[in-house]
């Protein structure tokens, strides 16, 4: 370590400079240069060759594939988090507020686990809350009462010596779902096992996503909110409707980490077009030692439906009696942290997941629950 009045002294020797510059492809957002002037070395960087090119892909990379220190972090931020969303779930009952719920799950990171803050602003929506993606967000975030026969969305996750968890659990209100509120559920978990299961090195990101696109809307089919056939739906790009976003993103350092896509670079794919698949955080291949949000989502967004009523490519699909009646149900969304191993995937997230295994915590049951005689 050195002081920055060192800095002119310390580069002395050095023929060439590297110096970090580049685009975040998931923000948009770009990192400027060190500024030599500033720092008192600008004579010294004149007469350097000053290369701002190479060093930001090149730890890009090094951040998309994961060091067994770094998993074993964000394996720890992952356990934490999980039992953080159990205690919340326990907390949860009609009349509580949602901030109510951040609270809770915050307080238990950091008591519980030593994460000093949460890797991003947490999400906790009830009701038609939570078919608003980002909610939580606004300017008064998190601030609804809980209603008896809500669905919650709770996307929360703390953060430990810079590495981040992201995890969704959703859940009813009252501890007991009803039977629409299990058929969307179940749809959703459909399309979350589904895609760990055919998770694995070689396997193209958007491919996971029209899976779990084509498990929502089969869920859908059952559940009496659409009709016809899926294989036709997809090719419609129904599956955008419902759920307008990414099946995931790569996760570490950021929640949405770096890497994810890369200008001039053949070996990483480009964004996908299409609603709903375009907003993928990335596109490549996996390969082991990345890690990866599995979250995919089900939302009964009214801009959206109203839209898809009025479109003679998608109305014939939906049964708009049934939709419209439920166009305050809100979403389901079911987020787990996974790392692609050399032949398959890991989930680090241990949270309930099934309906049986969900209420039965809602109702005081242990989790883990404990091995039975």
């Amino acid at each position: 370590m050195r002081y920055v009045g060192d800095l002119e002294a310390s580069l002395a020797a050095a023929e060439r400079l590297f110096l970090l510059q580049g685009e975040n492809s998931d923000s948009g957002e770009s990192t400027a240069p060190a500024d030599l002037e500033a720092a008192g070395a600008g004579r010294l960087a004149r007469k350097l060759d000053v290369d701002t090119e190479h060093l930001h892909p090149v730890l890009s990379e090094c951040r998309v594939f994961k060091a067994p220190e770094e998993v074993e972090l964000l394996k720890y931020v992952s356990r934490i988090s999980s039992q953080a969303h159990v205690a919340v779930m326990q907390a949860c009952r009609p009349g509580v507020m949602e901030y109510q719920l951040e609270s809770t799950f915050l307080h238990h990171c950091y008591f519980h686990g030593g994460c000093r803050q949460p890797s991003y602003t947490s999400i906790c929506a009830t009701g038609k809350n939570s078919a608003v993606l980002h909610y939580g967000h606004a300017g008064a975030p998190n601030d609804a009462e809980i209603r008896d026969g809500d669905m919650v969305l709770c996307d929360m996750g703390g953060e430990y010596h810079g590495y981040a968890a992201d995890i969704t659990c959703s859940f009813p209100a009252n501890g007991k779902f009803t039977p629409t509120q299990a058929a969307i559920y179940n749809g959703v978990l459909d399309a979350h096992q589904s895609v760990i299961k055919a998770m694995r090195p070689g396997v193209a990101w958007p491919e996971m996503h029209r899976l779990a696109e084509t498990k929502i809307l089969s869920a859908l089919v059952g559940a009496g909110f659409l009709r016809g056939d899926v294989g036709e739906m997809m090719a419609a790009q129904l599956g955008g409707v419902f759920m307008p976003h990414g099946l995931g993103h790569l996760l570490g350092i950021d929640t949405h980490d770096v890497g994810g896509y890369r200008k001039g670079d053949p070996a990483v794919p480009p964004r996908p077009e299409g609603p709903g698949i375009s907003k993928l955080r990335t596109a490549r291949i996996m390969a082991p030692g990345m890690m990866m949000t599995v979250e995919p989502g089900c939302y009964f967004c009214e801009y959206l439906l109203r839209k898809a009523f009025d479109d003679p490519a998608l109305a014939g699909f939906l049964v708009r009696d049934k939709l419209e009646a439920h166009l305050q149900f809100g979403g389901v969304r079911i987020e787990d942290n996974v790392l692609i191993t050399a032949h398959g995937a890991e989930s680090f997230t241990d949270v309930p997941r099934t309906v049986e295994e969900v209420e039965e915590v809602m109702a005081g049951g242990a989790w883990p629950p404990p091995p039975r005689a």
